[in-house]
């Protein structure tokens, strides 16, 4: 994909048009950071999770997919993913829509977020257990 963004680049030696490589590609579009994103989502989340029931992003957020489901794995929902990234903060593994309706503890959390290191084999941590 940023192959097509960023189009050829012609060679200085030869002068001939060819592929950027992978270098070239990673110093002209570094890497977002994990830490804000993750940050981000579950500003939004905490947010989202004090509206009313009837609202439709409320909905969105806890709905499940309806229909015929296609081949493959199931749907990720909003929801799962929040779950994942509390897993990987180290958020805890209770019900998280409960602890966001507390606005000053949810603000507390998503704070100690931006004081962690992620290290590259974050989504390797151990998961909650569910009984």
């Amino acid at each position: 994909m940023l192959r097509r963004v960023f189009g050829p680049k012609r060679d200085d030696v030869t002068g001939e048009w060819r592929k950027l490589h992978n270098e070239e590609l990673s110093d002209l579009y570094p890497l977002p950071n994990i830490v804000r994103v993750v940050k981000s989502k579950m500003r939004w989340a905490g947010h989202v999770a004090r509206m009313g029931d009837g609202r439709e992003v409320h909905r969105v957020l806890v709905g499940k997919p309806e229909g015929k489901r296609p081949m493959g794995r199931p749907r990720h929902r909003w929801e799962d993913n929040i779950k994942m990234d509390l897993q990987e903060v180290g958020g805890g593994c209770g019900d998280w829509m409960e602890l966001a309706q507390d606005r000053d503890g949810w603000r507390a959390l998503v704070g100690t977020v931006m004081n962690l290191w992620v290290p590259k084999n974050a989504g390797n941590l151990t998961s909650c257990r569910t009984s």
